[in-house]
């Protein structure tokens, strides 16, 4: 099969003292995400896209958070091992569209820097990458900022032989 998609999700409580990393970039805002790693929602939910498109578990699976060897790791290192293990497999990403939930802080002028982040350790153009985000018009945890939520859609092409 030359062609393979993958599907990820992620979701991270928010909480006063900690810092919000989105995208691979550190964003001023007054809650930062809860997590083992540095939670970095959008990194998380493109990890496990890459990782579902070639049916090989998911983050958890990979970088397991009961192993101090993750204790507050840059999710930009996780990245970068599931991308080299797409391509061990023989695979490169083609495209992602990514969409992220939250109330605050408002995201918009950060885009740019997130995909420059992600086109850099992806190895692939800026182009490719869509970061959009939305509110859930305050409905719910994420409505109500106590987390936030990243899906990731990623098609991934069999190298060339």
């Amino acid at each position: 099969m030359s062609y393979r998609i993958g599907q990820g999700v992620d979701f991270h409580k928010l909480a006063e003292g900690r810092e919000l990393w989105i995208g691979g970039v550190k964003i001023p805002h007054h809650k930062g995400a809860v997590g083992h790693s540095d939670a970095d929602v959008l990194l998380h939910a493109i990890c496990d896209a890459l990782l579902g498109a070639l049916c090989l578990g998911d983050i958890g699976v990979h970088f397991p958070d009961t192993d101090p060897a993750y204790k507050n790791i840059d999710s930009k290192i996780l990245l970068e091992k599931t991308i080299a293990l797409i391509s061990r497999k023989g695979y490169a990403i083609i495209n992602m569209d990514t969409t992220l939930c939250l109330q605050a802080p408002k995201i918009r002028g950060y885009v740019p820097e997130m995909q420059k982040a992600i086109a850099t350790i992806a190895g692939i153009a800026i182009k490719d990458i869509s970061i959009k985000a939305t509110t859930t018009e305050q409905m719910g945890f994420v409505g109500r900022e106590e987390g936030l939520m990243a899906y990731a859609t990623i098609l991934l092409k069999k190298f060339e032989v």
